[in-house]
Formats: structure tokens, sequence, C-alpha cells
């Protein structure tokens, strides 16, 4: 199956967080076959080394930096080095499960500032640069876990319900400096984490469920992210666009 190559995105500045594995991997390496200039940040260093590896070759080899995105002060400064950007993927976050009677205060906290928080002051950080550039595409992702409603992940499925409520308000707040807010929402993703939670049995229910029986992959995730970024969707903001094989 060949690819769509997106002439706007070439030499565009884009930052993806979680950038160093699953979904976050796929991102980078098709912005990097893009031809654009890729920043990516997490905490999982020699993963990251290795996929900067395998990009070696590229118009512009990605650029890592490490930076834990809960630490507000270590955002902004690995923000505030990377100069103006043109696109932001706001793709990281944590899925571990917890059951209500595990919940804590200080939990509560933890996954909330994992999944949710650093989103904003990613956004805000941006937002600026942006402006000056006469606009960008932001775009956030959500999940399919809420609307379905799965067990063992309330303090996520909050979050990730929230980021489709900011993800509308941001569109209207920034939309008149022109830039764009979308919400990615992807169904279950096979990628090495996920696994961890699902034996065979359990992932051909998934693909059982779904209207399309085909396994999605972080390139298919990918895919829609690079046209929500590239200038083909320049009028596309406050929505969420999802990537699910319809599986309900």
């Amino acid at each position: 199956m060949s690819s769509a190559i997106y002439p706007s995105l070439k030499d565009k500045h884009v930052v993806v967080t979680g950038g160093a594995s699953g979904i976050g991997e796929g991102l980078v390496t098709a912005f990097a076959r893009q031809g654009a200039r890729v920043s990516f940040c997490d905490i999982q260093d020699a993963a990251a080394a290795a996929l900067i590896q395998t990009l070696l070759g590229s118009a512009h080899v990605p650029a890592y930096g490490h930076c834990d995105l809960t630490d507000l002060t270590a955002l902004a400064d690995y923000f505030q080095g990377l100069g103006p950007v043109d696109v932001l993927v706001n793709n990281a976050g944590n899925d571990d499960r917890h059951s209500l009677e595990q919940l804590t205060p200080e939990y509560w906290d933890d996954r909330i500032a994992i999944n949710l928080r650093h989103m904003l002051f990613a956004v805000k950080a941006v937002a600026p640069g942006m402006k000056a550039r006469g606009g960008g595409a932001i775009i956030n992702f959500g999940s399919i876990s809420w609307h379905l409603g799965l067990k063992d992940l309330v303090i996520y499925e909050t979050a990730k319900a929230g980021i489709e409520g900011m993800t509308r308000a941001l569109a209207r707040e920034l939309g008149e400096d022109n830039i764009r807010v979308t919400c990615v929402v992807p169904g279950n993703i096979r990628t090495p984490r996920q696994l961890k939670w699902y034996t065979p049995e359990g992932e051909k229910e998934i693909v059982d469920a779904q209207a399309l029986k085909g396994r999605l992959v972080p390139a298919d995730v990918a895919a829609l992210v690079l046209f929500l970024a590239s200038d083909d969707a320049h009028l596309c903001t406050g929505h969420e666009y999802w990537i699910d094989a319809g599986w309900r």
C-alpha cells in the first residue's frame, strides 16, 4: 500500500511528546519520512536512541530530549529550548490499569499529570511561536476507552474525556490566530505495551468487534495525524477524528 506525501510538511518543525515507543515511535518515523524537522521528548532514553538510529538517513534526523512532562518546570525548559514550533502532537500518556479501591489523592494527581495536565501546558508553551509564524497545528491524543467504558481505567478515561473538551475549548481560543486544534481518538493499537494486556484471544475479540477486520498498528494512526498536521486539513479544527476500524 502506497502512502501519501504532504509537501506542506517538508521542513516544518514538528514536536511529538512521548515519541520513543509505541504510537509515538510511529509518529516520529512518519514525520521524519515526510522531510519534517522532528523534535521528540520522552523518558525512555535507550528506546529513543534506537529509534534515531533507524532514521539516520532522513533529511532531518530527529532530535531527542529527555523530559518528564509531569515536571512543569522541565516541560517549560524543554519547549523554550526548541524555538518556534509548527506542529505539536500531544501524544504522551500512560494507561496503567487501576481499580477504584486503589485510588488515592496522590495517585489521582499523578495520573492526571501524566495523561492530561502536560498537554495544556505544552500548548501554552508553543502558542506564542505559532501566533508569530501565522498559524500552526496542535493534535491531542484522546482514547476510545472512555467511549466504551472499559474497566480498570477510571482516571485514565476521565483524563481522556477531558482532552476532548480541552481540544474544543482551545480550537475556539486559538482559531483567530490560525492555529488548528484537533483530537485523534485511536482504537486498540497493536504495540508492545498493549500486548502486555491482551492475549491472542483478547486481540481476536477486539478484531471481531471491529467493522473492519485488520489489526491497527501505529502507522495507521500516523497516517491520520499526518493529514491533520498538513495544509490539506487547513479548515479542520475543534473536533475528534477516529481511527478504530469501527470498534464498538
